[in-house]
C-alpha cells in the first residue's frame, strides 16, 4: 500500500483530482450515517493530510489558493442566503435577539479566555468565535412548515447581526494584534470600517441593480459580475487591514437584493457548494493535528469542556431572554436555542484567520474544532425534537385565503381572452401525447392550441442544417394540427427561428398571450446545464404564464388516477391541486392529495392541515373526486414513490433547490423525478417577478 502511494505522481493536477473524488464520494456516505456532509470533508482532510496518508499538504500552493477561494465563497454564500425580506418584517426583534445571542456568548468567551490566562485581545476574539451561529437546523424547520413562525423568523434574522458583529470584532482584534494598540489607531480603524461597509453595502447594491437592469437576461455576464463583486470586496477589505472574509460576507449582503431568487443566484450557489466551499473544509481537515487534538482533549480538557459548555449555556440564556422579552412559548424558546447553537461557517473561517494571525493558539483552534463538531451534531438533533412541538402559523392556510383561492383558476386569464395552450414541440416520438394533453385542456376550456417548433438560428439563413430543421418542424406541426382536429380544437401552428430555444418559447407564449405552456420532459444533466440552466429551467423563469412539463407514458385519456403531493397549504401548492382538478375534469379522473409529515410532527399540526385541506376540497371538487391522504414517513421522496405505484400520473410542483451553509441539501423533487416509473407532470406557476411599483422604481 505504501509503495503504491509513493508511486503516485505529485502535482496540482493530482491534488485537484483527489479533491474532486473526495467531494463526490465522502459527503453522501456521512449523510447516510445522519452526520453532516461537512464533517465527512473534515475527516477526509485528516486522512489525506500529514496525520494520515500524506497525499495532500495544506502548505501547497494549490491547496492555499483553493482554500482561500472556498473560505471567501463560504462567507459570501452565508451573506447571500440570509432572507432580507424576513429580516425586514421582524427587524426590531431580530436585532434584539441578535444582540442577546451575540453579547452573552461574547461575555462568556471573554471570561473563559481571561480565566485561562489569555490577554484581553485574545479573550475578546475567543468571545467573538462563540457569538455567531450557522443555521444547520433550517432545513428541519423548513420541512415542518414552520419558517413563518415568528420565533423562527427572528432567529434567522438575528444571523445578520451576529455574523456581522463577530466578523467586525475579528477584524479589529487582528488589526490590533498586527501593531501597537492606541485609541487613535482603533478609532481610525473603526472609521475605515464604517466607510468600507457603506461603500460595499450601498455601492455594490446600486451598481448591481443598474448592471442587472442593463444586461437583462444575460446570465453568464451577471454571474461574472457577482464573482467580481465578491472578490473585489475581499481585496478591498485587505487594503484597510481587515480580513477578506469580512468583505466577502458584506458582498453577499450587498448583492442579496440584486440577485433575489433569480437563476443567477442558483448558479452562484451551485459553483460554491459543488467546488470551492468543499475545498475549504477539506483543507481545514488537513490543518487538523490529531496529536494536538488528543493533547487538547487530555491536558486541555478543562478549557475545551468549558468552551463547549459555556457556548451552550450562553446561547440558552440568550434564548431565555428573548422568551421573557417577547413572550415566546417554551417550545419556541428551545427551538431558537437549538437553531442558534451550531458554530460552523463563520466560526471556522474566523478561527483559521485568527490562528494564522497569531491571535489565538493552536490549542484554542483545536478546541474550536471540537466545539464545531459537538454543536453541528447536537443543534440539528435538538431542533428536530423541539420544532415538532410548535404549531403551524395561523396565516399559513387561513380559511379566507382558501376561499379566495377556490375562486381562482390555476391558469387565470381575463374574461375577454381566449384560453390558449402553447405546446413546445421538439421530439417526434413524444409529441402525440403532449398535443393530446394540450388539446384536451383547450377543448375543456373552449380555447385553442398553438403548436410551436423552434429552429435554431444560423449565421446564414440558407444554411443546410437550418433548412433541414425547418422541414422537420413542418412535419411536426402538420401532425399537431391533425391531432387538434381530432379533439375539435383550433390549432394555430407556428415556426420560430431563434438563437435560444427557451427565449423562443417564452417570447412566443407572450406574443400569443398564452394561458399555459406545455413542454416535454428533458433529462439534460450536463455541467453546462447545471451551471446555466436547462431549457425547462429558463422557461420556468422567463414565462409570463404557468408551465407544465410532462413525461407521459400513456395516452392522457388513460391517466385517470392523479397523485398531487403537497408540502403545505400555500397558494402555489393549491394552484397545483387546481390544475390537477382541471385536467381530471377533462376525462372524469380522480385526484389524490398527498401530505407527507415527519413521524415526529405534532398531531395538532396534522389535524389542522387535514381540516383546512378538507374545507378547500369541499369548495372546488365539483364533479371531480378529490381524496386526501395524510402519510407519516421520515423520507418524503420514498413516501411519494410508494403512493405513485397505485396511480397513473404524479403531478409535482416545481421547487427550486437552495443551499444551507454552502452545502447542498437533498432535493425531494429531484429524487422522485429520477426514480418514478409512472407518468409525471412538473407544474410551475410564474416565479418571482418584481411588482409594478418595483419595476417603475428601478427605471
Amino acid at each position: 500500500m505504501l509503495s503504491f502511494l509513493n508511486a503516485l505522481p505529485s502535482g496540482p493536477l493530482i491534488s485537484f483530482t483527489l479533491l474532486l473524488l473526495v467531494i463526490l464520494t465522502i459527503p453522501p456516505l456521512f449523510e447516510r450515517l445522519r452526520l453532516p456532509g461537512l464533517v465527512g470533508l473534515l475527516v477526509a482532510g485528516v486522512c489525506l493530510g500529514e496525520s494520515g496518508l500524506g497525499l495532500l499538504s495544506a502548505e501547497s500552493e494549490t491547496m492555499k489558493l483553493l482554500s482561500d477561494i472556498g473560505k471567501i465563497y463560504l462567507m459570501f454564500v452565508a451573506g447571500l442566503e440570509i432572507d432580507l425580506s424576513q429580516f425586514r418584517k421582524t427587524k426590531n426583534r431580530s436585532i434584539g435577539f441578535g444582540f442577546a445571542t451575540f453579547i452573552v456568548p461574547m461575555i462568556m468567551g471573554v471570561i473563559i479566555g481571561r480565566t485561562f490566562g489569555f490577554g484581553w485581545n485574545g479573550s475578546i476574539l475567543i468571545g467573538s468565535l462563540l457569538s455567531s451561529h450557522t443555521l444547520l437546523g433550517y432545513p428541519i424547520v423548513n420541512r415542518l412548515g414552520l419558517v413563518r413562525n415568528e420565533a423562527i423568523t427572528v432567529t434567522i434574522g438575528a444571523t445578520i447581526f451576529t455574523d456581522i458583529a463577530a466578523l467586525l470584532v475579528l477584524a479589529v482584534c487582528i488589526a490590533i494584534n498586527a501593531g501597537d494598540f492606541s485609541a487613535a489607531s482603533l478609532i481610525a480603524q473603526l472609521v475605515m470600517l464604517a466607510l468600507y461597509c457603506a461603500i460595499v453595502l450601498f455601492g455594490f447594491d446600486w451598481a448591481g441593480k443598474d448592471y442587472f437592469r442593463r444586461t437583462g437576461d444575460e446570465q453568464s455576464n451577471q454571474f461574472l459580475f457577482v464573482l467580481l463583486a465578491v472578490f473585489l470586496a475581499s481585496v478591498g477589505a485587505e487594503l484597510i487591514n481587515v480580513d477578506r472574509i469580512v468583505g466577502a460576507f458584506l458582498a453577499g449582503l450587498a448583492v442579496n437584493d440584486v440577485v433575489g431568487r433569480s437563476p443567477v443566484k442558483e448558479k452562484v450557489e451551485f459553483v460554491g457548494s459543488t467546488l470551492f466551499i468543499p475545498f475549504f473544509f477539506v483543507n481545514m481537515g488537513l490543518l487538523l493535528n490529531l496529536s494536538g487534538i488528543a493533547v487538547t482533549l487530555t491536558t486541555g480538557i478543562a478549557f475545551t469542556s468549558l468552551l463547549v459548555g459555556g457556548l451552550i449555556l450562553a446561547k440558552l440564556l440568550a434564548a431565555l431572554a428573548a422568551k421573557l422579552l417577547y413572550r415566546y412559548s417554551w417550545p419556541e424558546m428551545l427551538t431558537m436555542w437549538s437553531l442558534s447553537m451550531p458554530q460552523v461557517a463563520a466560526t471556522l473561517a474566523a478561527a483559521l484567520v485568527a490562528t494564522n494571525a497569531g491571535v489565538i493558539t493552536e490549542a484554542v483552534f483545536n478546541a474550536v474544532i471540537v466545539m464545531m463538531l459537538v454543536t453541528a451534531i447536537l443543534g440539528p438533533v435538538l431542533t428536530a425534537q423541539f420544532a415538532r412541538k410548535l404549531t403551524v402559523p395561523q396565516d399559513l392556510g387561513s380559511m379566507g385565503a382558501l376561499a379566495q383561492l377556490s375562486l381562482d383558476n390555476p391558469v387565470a386569464i381575463p374574461a375577454n381572452q381566449k384560453f390558449t395552450v402553447l405546446i413546445a414541440l421538439s421530439n417526434p416520438y413524444t409529441q402525440q401525447y403532449l398535443i393530446e394533453m394540450g388539446a384536451m385542456l383547450a377543448h375543456h376550456e373552449q380555447g385553442c392550441i398553438v403548436p410551436l417548433a423552434i429552429a435554431k438560428a444560423h449565421v446564414h439563413m440558407d444554411d443546410l442544417h437550418l433548412n433541414l430543421a425547418l422541414r422537420q418542424s413542418d412535419r411536426l406541426l402538420d401532425r399537431a394540427v391533425a391531432i387538434g382536429h381530432q379533439y375539435d380544437v383550433t390549432a394555430e401552428p407556428r415556426i420560430r427561428i431563434d438563437d435560444d430555444i427557451a427565449h423562443g418559447i417564452s417570447r412566443t407564449a407572450r406574443e400569443y398571450n398564452a394561458s399555459l405552456i406545455v413542454m416535454g420532459w428533458s433529462t439534460t444533466t450536463s455541467l453546462q446545464a447545471r451551471l446555466f440552466g436547462t431549457v425547462i429551467d429558463n422557461v420556468f423563469w422567463a414565462s409570463h404564464c404557468p408551465v407544465a412539463v410532462m413525461r407521459l407514458l400513456d395516452e392522457p385519456m388513460n391517466l385517470r388516477r392523479i397523485l398531487v403531493p403537497i408540502k403545505g397549504i400555500t397558494p402555489q401548492a393549491l394552484q397545483t391541486v387546481r390544475f390537477a382538478q382541471l385536467f381530471a375534469d377533462t376525462h372524469a379522473g380522480e385526484v389524490t392529495v398527498l401530505y407527507v409529515c415527519n413521524r415526529y410532527t405534532h398531531p395538532q399540526q396534522v389535524e389542522q392541515i387535514e381540516t383546512e385541506l378538507t374545507a378547500y376540497v369541499a369548495q372546488i371538487a365539483g364533479s371531480v373526486a378529490i381524496k386526501i391522504t395524510i402519510m407519516h414517513h421520515d423520507n418524503t421522496a420514498k413516501a411519494i414513490l410508494y403512493q405513485a405505484q397505485s396511480h397513473d400520473l404524479v403531478m409535482l410542483r416545481s421547487v427550486r433547490r437552495r443551499t444551507i451553509a454552502g452545502l447542498a441539501v437533498s432535493d425531494v423533487t429531484t429524487e422522485v423525478l429520477s426514480k418514478i416509473e409512472c407518468s409525471l407532470v412538473l407544474f410551475g406557476d410564474t416565479l418571482w417577478k418584481p411588482t409594478e411599483a418595483e419595476a417603475i422604481a428601478s427605471l
